[in-house]
């Protein structure tokens, strides 16, 4: 199978690695506006370096992995569909829910596969936790709890871009809560705040928040995010039913200290960083999608997915700005 990469920045070329040790993939081409990438990917793993991604989509790829900035995710996932080769690209669709509807129109109902990256569906906890949830051991769901801190916040040449916490942190909170529930979001509250870096508040955005989310079925679900937590990167989940409760990410690497006497756990060196937390994730995101490019599963995570996701980030995005609770429904617009 041959592959194509679109944009060799750290996740793309995180991506050439994992798909460079997959036996499904024989071959990599690269492209990248910065040749250097190109070229440093090509001695690595033995890629084939095309100048743009017109020569890429012609050079005889199976599927194509669009890794390049936010703002061209919609002409690459379009450019793949039309050439009738299946596309993987990372969160989000585009850089606003307007443009994501665009492409979902674009590609909904057609024969050619599209899967976003939303790596946390191919976690083994998460996995553990939705199985749990359909087979009906934890009863009748009542609160789930989902947390993302990172251990310091991105660049503010990031933030500047990112469109909000909500939009680039707590989506993969907002899209797990859906996938490992099969439930609905209908209505959020969000609160924020700024406590740190003072380049996120100059952008308008919070470096902390909470939101407190109602699934279709009176479920609550309470997500908690942070660009600051010194102890390391925590990604956890706990779902509570009248039966059983279970966690995600309740080990030995989880970035957390107890203080009660006599504790030994966690008793791991923390997580640091997403790609340390995630590496066995993205290797089961990346052979899925091989997968789908050989025609045996459909894609895992649609561009209709995503967006569900993407209208719980606007929804709690306006709830944070104007201070009161939010249908999903008013910010849907298709």
């Amino acid at each position: 199978m041959r592959i194509g990469i679109l944009g060799l920045g750290r996740i793309g070329a995180f991506h050439a690695e994992t798909l460079h040790g997959l036996d499904a993939v024989e071959s990599l081409v690269v492209t990248d506006p910065f040749t250097d990438a190109a070229k440093a990917a090509a001695e690595r793993f033995g890629a084939e370096v095309a100048d743009s991604p017109e020569a890429l989509l012609a050079a005889g790829v199976d599927g194509i992995v669009v890794a390049a900035a936010t703002d061209a995710h919609p002409a690459l996932i379009l450019a793949g569909v039309e050439a009738g080769i299946p596309v993987f690209c990372e969160k989000p669709v585009a850089g606003t829910t307007a443009e994501g509807v665009k492409v979902l129109k674009a590609v909904e109902g057609g024969a050619v596969p599209v899967q976003i990256g939303y790596n946390r569906r191919f976690d083994a906890g998460f996995v553990a936790a939705r199985a749990a949830v359909l087979s009906g051991e934890l009863g009748t769901l009542h609160t789930v709890r989902s947390t993302t801190l990172d251990p310091a916040p991105p660049p503010a040449a990031y933030i500047a871009a990112s469109g909000g916490i909500f939009r680039d942190c707590s989506v993969h909170d907002f899209d797990i809560i859906r996938w490992v529930t099969g439930r609905e979001v209908t209505e959020v509250y969000a609160v924020g705040g700024n406590r740190g870096a003072d380049y996120i508040a100059a952008a308008g955005d919070a470096d902390t928040t909470g939101a407190v989310l109602t699934l279709d079925d009176g479920t609550i679900a309470v997500v908690s995010n942070s660009r600051h937590n010194g102890r390391g990167y925590d990604v956890r989940m706990e779902l509570h039913g009248f039966e059983d409760s279970i966690a995600v990410g309740l080990e030995d690497k989880l970035p957390l200290r107890s203080v009660e006497p006599g504790a030994t756990f966690p008793a791991g060196t923390p997580h640091d960083f997403f790609m340390d937390r995630f590496t066995e994730a993205y290797r089961a995101e990346l052979a899925a999608f091989t997968e789908v490019v050989a025609g045996r599963r459909p894609s895992p995570c649609t561009v209709a997915d995503a967006l569900e996701a993407g209208w719980i980030a606007e929804a709690c995005t306006l709830s944070l700005r104007e201070h009161r609770p939010v249908r999903i429904d008013e910010v849907r617009t298709a």
